[in-house]
């Protein structure tokens, strides 16, 4: 076994490889950029080398850096994570030439499923079920366009050596097929270095089924079941589960041998996934091979008790599979959401900045927390805004997905947008709840999923009201201790007057709303609010971290309530609402930039300008394309009106919040 290796990635997958390698007794390197050098993952390892500035391109791709820093720290062994250079077959040859084992597959099993193209053919000589499509090598425009409309629509265009859902465009019409391979493009050659596509037909309510597959140097491959990522948005996984709700042992069997065939022949060694699309009718097609660990790789673990990490690293040294096929098991059901640090409102753009409170669940044998951050760390725009995984696990998947209701609910995420509550509604969702999955059920479901015109509750201003005058109480108290003279009745926070009952009004703005809680004093931590002309009689205590427990009219329940600057997050009853402390005295403008431009919702380089300055557009026209996060967002016209001028030109990097485009709408 290995003494030390280094862990070629950042983040959440570099602190879960270091969470085993140091219960295995095996030292850890990271590496890290400059924008990561506070990073969780640079903390938690033995040793650490910085290998470049924030961009991933001067960083974590580069890959002589990389050997460097194994070489200079004595690493045996690199474990590439997920992402990155963990399908690299440039990094996996490059670690063979220094003598460094790659924790994964062989450089030839990376070549032959590097390629969408050239898998599919692989695949089909393996007698491998495959979609209807095109995957050959002639790129001409004209001609995808004709295959595709052979194949006929909805189609999906993808790029050859694509993953994660970037470089992946479905296209319902033969009219819109041009545009959407030109910005396909665009993406694929912007993450991946490589424009190659492949057009295949797109199958109507899919299932995204994938089957785990593991192999080792002595001819062993077995497959550890299934896991179901059907609910995706923008092809990218939200929520996923083992086993596959449905799934019968015969077509469990069906699955999990066409996956050790595909395995086998390109003589794969190591964690692996096959994936396939699946009919609702059980037929299934195979999709591509990720030949490396996987994302939602933790359910499996969960429903299997095994550590697949530790089978990574006891395969790369040598050593066969612990278990042969007969000898692996389902036990219950896992759930697996991932938290993410972008504003659904705001159509998923990712949000960063400091978690200036996080508060997860409580682990144990029921829930698990995979994490790269801690409270008090940035969220960048340099990398994926992964906050964590949540996984929960339960005996049956009824029980599984209250474990995970639970869990969402006791999380507590303050400095970022995130979308917590949203994953909320997608598992109380009917159609998830009831197991009616395919990857269009976000898109389906859109009215439960993301509901108009929500307001607080009367009650959620009632528990802001209490935890501000109970953060009062606590800080006139802390004064007082601090002063000449504790017990002074003046310090007192109780509202006494003398022959008379003290009263105030608090406010609070929700959107574009403002509310008045009035308080009436009733003693010391006892008081009278009232809102909307209803009165409740409520005391409570305030915790150091926002948690109140409060008693309304002798009922009691739990909340927390967090302050950051003016605004107020108030977590009750498994929803978040997001309110805004009034002072009646401060005047201050709202900001926003300037009247009639369009402003940048995230840092970004624009890279393409989709209209004219001085035309007039229709509302929703799109008007320039803002890359960030390696991923494309179109910025649209506001309203009907005239484009007068561009900001910034084609290749321009531009700030959060940054005006754009300077915009009139029309008049009348």
């Amino acid at each position: 076994m290995f003494e030390k290796i280094l862990i070629a990635n950042r983040g959440e997958i570099a602190c879960r490889v270091i969470k085993t390698a140091r219960r295995m007794g095996i030292k850890t390197v990271a590496v890290y950029s400059e924008a990561d050098a506070n990073a969780r993952h640079v903390r938690l390892a033995d040793e650490a080398v910085l290998i470049g500035p924030a961009a991933v391109k001067e960083s974590y791709l580069v890959i002589d850096r990389i050997i460097a820093a194994a070489k200079q720290t004595g690493a045996q062994a690199i474990h590439p994570g997920y992402g990155f250079l963990s399908e690299n077959e440039d990094f996996c040859d490059a670690c063979e030439r220094e003598g460094i084992v790659f924790i994964g597959p062989p450089v030839s099993a990376i070549r032959a499923m590097g390629s969408k193209s050239e898998a599919k053919k692989l695949m089909e000589a393996a007698r491998v079920p495959l979609t209807p499509g095109y995957h050959g090598d002639n790129q001409e425009p004209t001609y995808l366009h004709e295959q595709a409309d052979q194949i006929g629509y909805p189609v999906l265009i993808k790029a050859a050596a694509g993953g994660g859902g970037k470089g992946m465009r479905l296209v319902e019409k033969s009219d819109d097929f041009i545009a959407a391979l030109a910005s396909c493009k665009r993406e694929a050659a912007s993450s991946f270095g490589d424009e190659h596509v492949l057009v295949e037909k797109y199958i109507t309510r899919p299932r995204h089924i994938e089957i785990q597959v593991f192999g080792d140097t002595h001819g062993n491959c077995v497959y550890l079941f299934e896991r179901d990522c059907s609910v995706q948005r923008r092809h990218q996984k939200v929520l996923e589960e083992a086993p596959a709700p449905g799934m019968t042992p015969e077509r469990r069997a069906a699955m999990g041998k066409a996956a050790v065939e595909a395995a086998k022949a390109v003589g794969y060694v190591g964690a692996g996934t096959v994936e396939f699309i699946a009919n609702q009718d059980g037929s299934f097609y195979f999709m591509e091979m990720n030949t490396r660990l996987q994302v939602e790789h933790p359910v499996t673990e969960m429903i299997t008790g095994l550590d697949l990490v530790e089978w990574q690293l006891r395969v790369a040294s040598g050593e066969p599979l612990p278990l042969a096929q007969e000898q692996l098991q389902i036990r219950g059901h896992a759930l697996e959401a991932r938290i993410y640090a972008e504003d659904p409102a705001k159509g998923f753009l990712p949000s960063t900045g400091k978690l200036v409170h996080l508060a997860p669940p409580a682990e144990g044998l029921h829930v698990r927390v995979d994490t790269g951050v801690e409270e008090g760390d940035e969220i960048s725009p340099f990398y994926d805004p992964m906050i964590a995984k949540l996984i929960v696990w339960d005996e049956n998947r009824d029980q599984a997905l209250a474990r995970m209701l639970q869990a969402l609910a006791d999380y507590r995420v303050v400095g970022v947008a995130n979308n917590i509550e949203f994953l909320s509604r997608l598992t109380n969702c009917p159609a998830f709840a009831n197991a009616d999955l395919d990857t269009g059920l976000i898109e389906r479901e859109k009215a439960y999923l993301f509901p108009e015109g929500e307001v607080p509750p009367a009650e959620v201003y009632l528990v802001v009201a209490l935890g501000e005058l109970l953060r009062e109480a606590a800080w006139a108290e802390g004064e007082a201790e601090r002063g000449n003279d504790p017990g002074s009745p003046w310090h007192a926070r109780d509202g006494w007057r003398l022959n008379a009952t003290a009263s105030r009004e608090l406010l609070f703005r929700f959107g574009e709303t403002q509310k008045a809680v009035t308080v009436a004093y009733r003693g010391r931590d006892r008081y009278t609010l009232t809102v909307d002309c209803r009165s409740t009689e409520a005391r409570g205590k305030l915790d150091d971290r926002g948690g109140l427990r409060v008693e309304f009219d002798g009922r009691r329940l739990g909340a927390t309530v967090i302050v950051a600057g003016e605004k107020r997050h108030v977590f009750l009853d498994g929803r978040t609402w997001q309110l805004a402390n009034v002072d009646p005295l401060h005047h201050a403008g709202e900001g926003g930039g300037a009247e009639g431009g369009l402003l940048a919702p995230m840092p970004g380089k624009v890279i393409a300008l989709l209209a004219e300055a001085g035309s007039k557009v229709e509302k929703g026209a799109p008007l320039l394309i803002l890359e960030a996060m390696k991923m494309e967002h179109t910025i649209t016209a506001p309203a009907t009106g005239t484009l007068k001028a561009f900001r910034f030109a084609v290749g321009d990097q531009v700030g959060d919040g940054a005006e754009l485009v300077e915009f009139e709408p029309a008049k009348g």
